[in-house]
């Protein structure tokens, strides 16, 4: 392992900060999202209903208790956390021209907070929280528009925080604009009756990227110490027999996910890229300078996330994960949710990636939701340990084995957060358990799992001592 390996925990500000409207913070597409009760049907409002139960509002409620929770985190032993920047704190709307001055204060406290612990920030400037007004005024991504309002909000960031954070990812989980049926999270965008699924996704997708190098380009001019990453979401999936045409369905699903991450890192669309152009009869609409500002903006790193995996073919058995679908691996177990265990899986992710790209690589979130019982003040969870102990041993034999070049590990949810798959509290993440349902109540109290001692065992043992 790397002696400056970057061990942490991550979280999103829509599932974790709260404070939704504190402070002249804008409406975001997370806070137009109905609560768990509806489980994975979620209902996405135009605006925000009186009586209803919106997640992000209030979420565990980092806002108002960055300072304790920062405070648990150092006493891990974190050196890096993984956090995402409200958009909408920073300009409201998301088209201003001049920031909200109270979200970037917001913001200045937390990073010299972690600071403080010598805990290095890792933000994500987009993580599942496109301003509402984007979507209702402009139609999201959809519109070309909203690469300059993006690059002003980046620049923005990275003129304030240059010298306190260095590590950057642009937009979380990319890929899922084209993968996911449902691009609500991603993109902002639902799909109109009649509308070209496919086409809006891929002309989405190309606003998206342009605007990403273009943050990458101003990242480094700003600061050349500043390292920007892509965020791809990855769903290892296996062909589900030796047929052939069943490798094929195999490539075809990793593909959604390589047409992001070749552009971020080659700079430009491959064969790849414009073999689904032709697979889904799209067109790519282009600005003269789009493919030079492609080639100019390339990442640094490639961050991911990785939980499950799933095989693929004909007529299988579908089960649901984080984003994407795919067939029931037989041969694997399965958490409470249904997402298949497979530590081996990210060995195999790791060392797929690190071959086709060569460039650094960081698992930005790993980890499974679980029902977390308090008994006598304590919460036993060793099916957390035992995930997480197998996903770190397969991490480090493709580091000290394989090769690969790994930059850091933060598990998701380092501390209890609403699910961004159900909108659920009880599907926990955490190291640390927050005392709030699935309705919203509770006292937001803070308590350490048993979790949370194994694992800063783990980061002190620099990864070494896993028992």
């Amino acid at each position: 392992m790397r002696k400056d390996f970057l061990w942490g925990g991550a979280t999103a500000a829509n599932q974790y900060e709260g404070g939704y409207n504190e402070n002249g913070k804008g409406l975001s597409i997370a806070d137009v999202e109905r609560g768990s009760q509806l489980g994975v049907t979620r209902q996405i409002d135009d605006r925000v209903i009186e009586g209803v139960y919106y997640p992000s509002h209030v979420a565990t409620d980092f806002y108002h208790n960055y300072k304790e929770d920062i405070a648990l985190f150092a006493e891990m032993g974190f050196k890096c956390y993984r956090m995402s920047i409200a958009w909408t704190r920073i300009f409201p709307r998301g088209d201003e021209e001049k920031p909200n001055e109270e979200g970037l204060k917001f913001y200045d406290d937390v990073f010299d907070e972690l600071l403080k612990y010598n805990i290095e920030p890792i933000v994500t400037l987009s993580h599942y929280e496109t301003p509402l007004v984007l979507v209702q005024e402009y139609g999201s991504w959809r519109n070309r528009k909203l690469i300059d309002f993006f690059v002003n909000y980046a620049q923005t960031c990275f003129n304030r925080y240059q010298g306190k954070v260095k590590y950057w990812m642009t937009f979380n989980e990319i890929n899922a604009t084209l993968a996911s049926p449902r691009p609500w999270h991603q993109a902002g965008i639902v799909y109109q009756e009649n509308e070209d699924r496919w086409q809006t996704a891929i002309q989405a997708s190309h606003h998206m990227l342009v605007a990403s190098a273009k943050a990458v380009k101003l990242a480094h001019e700003i600061d050349p110490h500043n390292q920007v990453g892509c965020m791809l979401l990855i769903p290892e999936s296996y062909a589900a027999s030796c047929s052939p045409e069943d490798q094929i369905a195999r490539r075809n699903k990793m593909a959604l996910t390589f047409y992001y991450g070749d552009v971020h890192v080659r700079g430009r669309y491959t064969n790849t890229c414009q073999s689904l152009w032709k697979k889904y009869h799209t067109k790519v609409q282009m600005a003269k300078d789009d493919e030079k500002v492609l080639s100019e903006g390339i990442v640094d790193y490639i961050g991911f996330s990785y939980y499950f995996s799933s095989i693929e073919g004909k007529d299988l058995q579908q089960v649901e994960g984080n984003v994407f679908t795919g067939g029931k691996n037989p041969l694997l177990p399965a958490t409470q949710w249904g997402w298949q265990i497979d530590p081996l899986g990210l060995r195999s992710v790791l060392n797929e990636l690190y071959d086709r790209y060569q460039i650094p690589l960081f698992i930005v979130e790993n980890g499974m939701g679980a029902v977390d019982s308090v008994e006598d003040g304590q919460i036993h969870d060793d099916y957390r340990i035992d995930y997480l102990k197998q996903h770190i041993q397969a991490l480090k034999d493709a580091v000290e084995i394989d090769g690969v070049d790994l930059m850091g590990y933060t598990p998701w949810g380092c501390i209890d957060l609403v699910s961004a798959s159900t909108g659920e509290m009880k599907k926990r993440y955490g190291f640390i358990y927050v005392d709030k349902d699935d309705q919203g109540h509770g006292t937001l109290k803070r308590m350490k799992k048993d979790s949370f001692y194994w694992y800063k065992k783990v980061i002190a043992s620099q990864g070494e001592d896993l028992s």
